[in-house]
Order: C-alpha cells, then sequence, then structure tokens
C-alpha cells in the first residue's frame, strides 16, 4: 500500500454514524473468539469485543450482546453495556478497549484479583435446575458422548464449534 493511502485511511467506524467498521467480525459466519481467550487478563473480553462489534455492524448472527457471560463481566468491572458499547463504536482497537476498561472498573482491580476472576470464569459451572437442563439439552443435541463438557466455557467452545459444522 502506498504511503499516500496508508496516511489517508480513516477506520469509518470511528468517524461516520452508520458506517461499516470493517474490523468487526461477522458472527454469522464464523464464531467470537473463545471465552478463555484473554486481553489483559481478563477471560471473555475478546469475546464480549467481538459481540460487540458484530452488533454494531449488524453482523452478530445469533449471538447476544449483554449475555449472561457478558453481564457478569460488566458486573465486575461495574462499567455499563452501553458505555462499552459506545467506546466500540467510536472504532476502538482490542488495546484501546482494555485501556477503557482498566480506566474505568470500579472498583479498581489489582492484576491478581483479575486473574481470579478469570479463573473463577473458566470454571464456572451450572447451579440451578432450570439452567442445568437447558445445559444438558444443548450437550446432548452437540455432543451426547461427551463427558469433558462441565463447565459454562466449555459448553460454548463446543456450542460454536457444533455451529459451525464440527463434528463433536
Amino acid at each position: 500500500m502506498s504511503d499516500t493511502l496508508k496516511s489517508s485511511y480513516v477506520n469509518p467506524a470511528a468517524n461516520a454514524t452508520g458506517a461499516v467498521n470493517f474490523s468487526a467480525p461477522d458472527l454469522t459466519r464464523h464464531p467470537p473468539r473463545s471465552p478463555r481467550t484473554r486481553l489483559g487478563g481478563y477471560a471473555h473480553l475478546p469475546r464480549l469485543i467481538d459481540k460487540a462489534r458484530a452488533l454494531a455492524a449488524g453482523r452478530n448472527g445469533d449471538y447476544h450482546y449483554e449475555c449472561p457471560f457478558d453481564q457478569r463481566f460488566f458486573a465486575y468491572t461495574g462499567i455499563s453495556a452501553a458505555a462499552f458499547m459506545a467506546e466500540v463504536k467510536a472504532g476502538k482497537s482490542d488495546s484501546e478497549l482494555l485501556a477503557y476498561v482498566s480506566a474505568n472498573t470500579q472498583p479498581q482491580r489489582h492484576a491478581s484479583e483479575i486473574v481470579a476472576w478469570s479463573a473463577w470464569m473458566e470454571q464456572w459451572t451450572v447451579t440451578s435446575p432450570d439452567k442445568r437442563t437447558f445445559f444438558n439439552d444443548v450437550h446432548r443435541q452437540n455432543a451426547a458422548n461427551r463427558d469433558d463438557v462441565a463447565t459454562w466455557f466449555d459448553w460454548v467452545e463446543l456450542d460454536d464449534y457444533v455451529t459451525f459444522g464440527g463434528k463433536p
């Protein structure tokens, strides 16, 4: 790419209302990043970013922004879903969104607290009977023969895989 093109390129999401953010994933064609993928020590944050960008671009498919995983992240950081989405719509990069999270988390968290929270999220299991039924039904539908699906992260990864054509 020429220097003229490099210097004149502007992310349309940052400057034009309703413009397509070309960095937004198309979640009708592939899943968002794994909830295990971390950014700044936060599990699920990269997946949350993917879902928010896809929603803003109208390419979220069956993925929901503000799902229970997202709500747990927002509760832990004290950041509202609307405020986070505004930052996403401003066309911020992953590192800029992490900087926003770090600056706006209330109360402020030490790195070890973030690591502990993320480890807890990775081990989060089903605790209520109605959610257990839902979990088991989807598990049976996707991979009844697998006995290694125990946490919500396991379940989400399996569901993403099977949804996009993977064989259990």
